[in-house]
């Protein structure tokens, strides 16, 4: 058989690899990856070389083929593309899909008459590796030209056709399924991943022949969101491993939390995949400057989480972060080895598994002898047990036992099924499924493969993957939504030390779609039950509110709503109606207390008492006028207007028990009819006797014949004139504002609003009271005036000078009562000081009038009635002139002694 120059082979000697390099022109330095190994796997020579030979690889033959990817070696070092046996993630993964089809082609249920068959490739946890083991599964869908390639005798080659691989299961890792997913969808093969849980991978423009029977990290997102915030946490910092998994997952918690609300991100950090030394220190540095963040979000792989417990309690912070971690974590012992105490209390979180009994008896039955179709079976015996096997032409090294082959998994090794066992199988019987049903719909009532099913339309069984529904090896539904992805079932994880009797991991609840956390399940460092706090801010006390910060919605400051203020809500205060005050803790307003001047009040007994004493001795007063009501001094002092002067000075005492009385609308009436009412009697009266008393004086400076009106009935007259003017006022104000009470809530509003007071008073302002004062003090003044203009009249003839004395004291008072009443206008006890001040200055005046004008009259009657008896009749003349020669005998008296001190201080001038 004769072709083109063949290419060069190059054989990887440890998994004997051969691949073909440069050919036709295509170069992999002018290529991209991808279209390289697209040119080179679709060139003659490429296919003269591959027919019959596969990569490393395990070959099941079956009626229909199924790729595998897993990740049977690590990633090699140095450039290497493998390295060491991955025992778990690898041999225990791979031994799934082959017990899977062990199980399908022995179920006569499941698609009878049909044998899967599978080619199992190693991507040896490196992308770029898979990829190129992956192009196998495209060669026999790829159309290859092979007219000029020809036998020795010139007839055309008869080339075996190579296995079609009608759907892949993997891969492991997000970031190989992402690569590999771009091939397979170009030429429509369809992949269900058992473990790769990348967001992106949700894309199903991008990665529209992928599915998965794990949930995507934006479900694991959700669920760590939902158990941070069940926690009462608001403040968190997040911490990825660089690459796809680590930055996928903490950028969909970041989505989901910031379209949640009420979460905030205090930092993101991001763990570089080489890490310098040094470098895991600085991340615990940087989280602690946001120490109050105490929550710890964190995608990362094994290795870079034990660092970061490892550098947490090198900074001494055990017990201070709380971490919860994502199924990267899980409930693994390696990444909190010698930790655990920097660990107590994390929470992770875990797809919900179970571990598949049949599987494990399957596993630990495995042996050289029996397991020959595993290839890489042996190199997990040898790294298992601790031995090496003999090879022809390799000696065995001396430190190693030999392995004999009679050692037994699980007797001889300890054995615990890797976690992604049980999605392995449901992967495998996924596809299964599909197929079963696929066959019923093309191939009724058909033996084995029909025409129509050979061969297999991708797209087509992509639509039947999509629709299987059944109970899994865990008995859990297995099925997938449009984009292909599982639904999301978790198991949460504490770690805990405490009250326990082997520290571990402890199932503390579950998530599908939504929380179950069990609250009384969960302890933390110490084996303390209270939940610790990861908040940026402490919530506010009843009565403050919240100043946010700007830019970060967590976080506030809290200020108290001050004076008279409440809290509205938990971002406001707003001021409290005029008639309330706030509560005691701000939360509300209340009806502020209404008071009143109480008689029982030290500002109301002072006032009483004097009022009470005025009283009696008015009562006095008048009683003694009336029982001796025909005696000289009694007549003398003008009978009439003295008994309406003595009923003034009676209402001015009587109305301090109305200014304390509890203000109602017959009390404000009386108040406002009877405070001027007194007063103006009062000083009527006396303003007439004065005035008579000048006008008599001043008449007989000029004739003998007594001026008009100084009659009793006219000087009765006059003075009721003169208080019907303090009455008709009174009566219009009646008229334009009936009387009523007020509650003044600003008169008692100090700064303290716990102080605050209704005043409960009449509707009569400062002003309408020196109104209705007003009046009276114009009669006082007037009376002071003629008072003083009488003050020559002798004694001996009238009560010019008393009432000239009383008139003079009374002034004094209210000039005093003057500044108390109004300096004390701002003050918070204004009404209390007011009222007394009011009531004590007018009981003074009325005490000041009565003393001085009829206690002495009443004491000459009941003490010197020898005194009180009739004296000749003078007539108005004699009187006249006694008074003119009095008047004028005192002014020579004057001039004498004026002239006699003149003389005494005139020779003093001249020495």
């Amino acid at each position: 058989m004769t072709s083109k120059s063949p290419p060069s082979l190059h054989y990887h000697h440890q998994y004997g690899m051969v691949w073909p390099f440069g050919w036709g022109g295509c170069h992999s330095t002018t290529w991209p990856r991808l279209l390289w190994m697209l040119c080179v796997v679709m060139s003659p020579g490429s296919w003269a070389s591959h027919q019959h030979f596969h990569p490393h690889s395990i070959k099941i033959p079956g009626d229909i083929t199924l790729g595998g990817l897993f990740p049977i070696h690590a990633r090699g070092p140095h450039g290497l593309p493998c390295g060491e046996i991955k025992k778990e993630k690898g041999i225990h993964r791979m031994e799934a899909m082959l017990y899977a089809l062990d199980q399908i082609n022995s179920d006569p249920e499941l698609l009878p008459n049909i044998t899967l068959g599978a080619r199992i490739l190693d991507t040896c946890s490196r992308d770029t590796y898979a990829l190129e083991q992956s192009l196998t599964f495209v060669q026999a869908l790829i159309q290859k030209d092979t007219s000029d390639i020809r036998c020795s005798n010139g007839e055309p080659p008869i080339i075996r056709k190579p296995e079609r691989v009608i759907g892949v299961i993997g891969a492991s890792a997000s970031s190989v399924s992402i690569m590999v997913a771009n091939v397979l969808r170009l030429f429509e093969i369809p992949q269900i991943s058992y473990a790769s849980t990348a967001p992106e991978l949700s894309d199903n423009n991008r990665y529209d022949f992928f599915s998965r029977v794990v949930p995507p990290d934006s479900y694991q997102a959700q669920a760590m969101v939902d158990i941070v915030k069940a926690m009462g946490w608001n403040y968190v910092s997040t911490l990825a491993s660089e690459g796809s998994y680590g930055e996928s997952g903490v950028d969909s918690f970041q989505q989901i939390s910031r379209e949640a609300g009420g979460l905030c991100i205090a930092q993101s950090l991001k763990i570089p995949r080489e890490p310098k030394p040094g470098e895991f220190d600085k991340i615990i540095k940087r989280l602690m400057e946001t120490s109050n963040a105490r929550g710890v979000i964190i995608f990362a792989n094994e290795d870079d989480i034990k660092r970061v417990l490892e550098a947490a309690k090198r900074a001494n912070l055990t017990g201070h972060f709380l971490f919860v971690g994502s199924d990267s974590w899980g409930a693994k012992s390696s990444p909190i080895l010698d930790q655990e105490d920097v660990a107590e209390g994390a929470v992770t979180i875990l797809p919900k598994r179970a571990s598949i009994e049949g599987f494990d008896q399957y596993f630990t039955s495995r042996s050289l002898e029996n397991n020959r179709r595993n290839i890489w079976f042996a190199e997990f015996w040898e790294d298992d047990f601790r031995c090496k096997l003999t090879r022809p032409g390799i000696k065995i090294d001396s430190e190693k036992k030999k392995c004999t082959g009679e050692e037994r998994i699980n007797r001889d090794t300890a054995y615990e099924q890797e976690g992604k066992v049980q999605f392995v199988i449901d992967a495998v019987y996924a596809m299964a499924h599909a197929l079963h049903s696929m066959h019923l719909d093309l191939c009724p009532g058909a033996m084995g493969v029909c025409d129509k099913m050979d061969p297999v339309e991708g797209r087509l069984l992509l639509n039947y993957i999509r629709s299987v529904n059944f109970n899994g090896s865990a008995g859990t539904g297995v099925l997938f939504n449009e984009n292909g992805d599982a639904p999301g079932r978790y198991d949460i994880f504490q770690y805990q030390m405490s009250n326990t009797t082997i520290p571990g991991y402890r199932v503390i609840g579950q998530w599908t779609n939504n929380l179950r956390l069990n609250m009384e399940e969960m302890q933390w460092s110490g084996g303390d039950r209270q939940i610790p706090d990861s908040v940026c801010s402490f919530p506010c006390n009843p009565g403050e509110r919240k100043k946010m910060v700007k830019g970060v919605p967590c976080c506030w400051h809290c200020e108290l709503c001050d004076g008279y203020q409440y809290q509205q809500d938990e971002m406001t205060c707003e001021t409290c109606p005029f008639n309330m005050r706030p509560t005691p803790n701000r939360t509300s307003c209340r009806s502020t207390p209404i008071i009143k001047l109480e008689w029982h009040s030290p500002w109301a007994i002072i006032p009483v008492f004097l009022a009470i004493l005025g009283i009696l001795a008015t009562s006095f007063v008048v009683i003694t006028f009336i029982r001796f009501n025909d005696t000289p001094i009694v007549r003398a002092s003008g009978r009439e207007l003295s008994y309406v002067l003595l009923t003034g000075i009676f209402l001015i005492y009587l109305i301090t028990f109305l200014m304390i009385a509890e203000p109602g609308a017959v009390v404000c009436a009386f108040r406002r009819l009877l405070l001027g009412l007194g007063m103006a009697i009062t000083y009527s009266a006396m303003l007439t006797k004065t005035n008579r008393i000048y006008r008599i004086f001043e008449q007989g400076k000029k004739s003998v014949s007594p001026p008009k009106f100084i009659s009793p009935t006219s000087q009765l007259a006059i003075t009721f004139i003169l208080m019907s003017v303090q009455l008709l006022g009174v009566f219009v104000w009646f008229a334009v504002i009936p009387p009523h009470t007020i509650i003044d809530y600003e008169e008692q509003r100090p700064p303290n609003p716990e102080m605050a007071r209704g005043v409960l008073k009449c509707d009569m302002s400062d002003l309408s009271l020196i109104c209705c004062l007003s009046y009276s003090i114009v009669l006082m003044v007037t009376c002071t005036v003629y008072a003083v203009k009488s003050r020559g009249v002798p004694e001996t003839f009238n009560e010019a000078k008393p009432i000239g004395f009383t008139m003079y004291t009374t002034c004094i008072v209210w000039l005093a009562f003057v500044p108390i009443f109004f300096g004390t206008a701002q003050s918070t006890e204004k009404m209390f000081i007011q009222t007394t001040t009011l009531t004590v200055s007018m009981s003074l005046s009325a005490s000041v009038s009565l003393g001085m004008l009829y206690i002495p009259k009443v004491y000459v009657i009941i003490f010197h009635p020898e005194q009180n008896v009739q004296k000749r009749k003078r007539s108005f003349k004699a009187v006249v002139q006694a008074a003119t020669m009095s008047t004028r005998l005192s002014q020579k008296s004057n001039d004498k002694q004026n002239g006699e001190t003149q003389n005494k201080i005139e020779p003093d001038r001249t020495q």
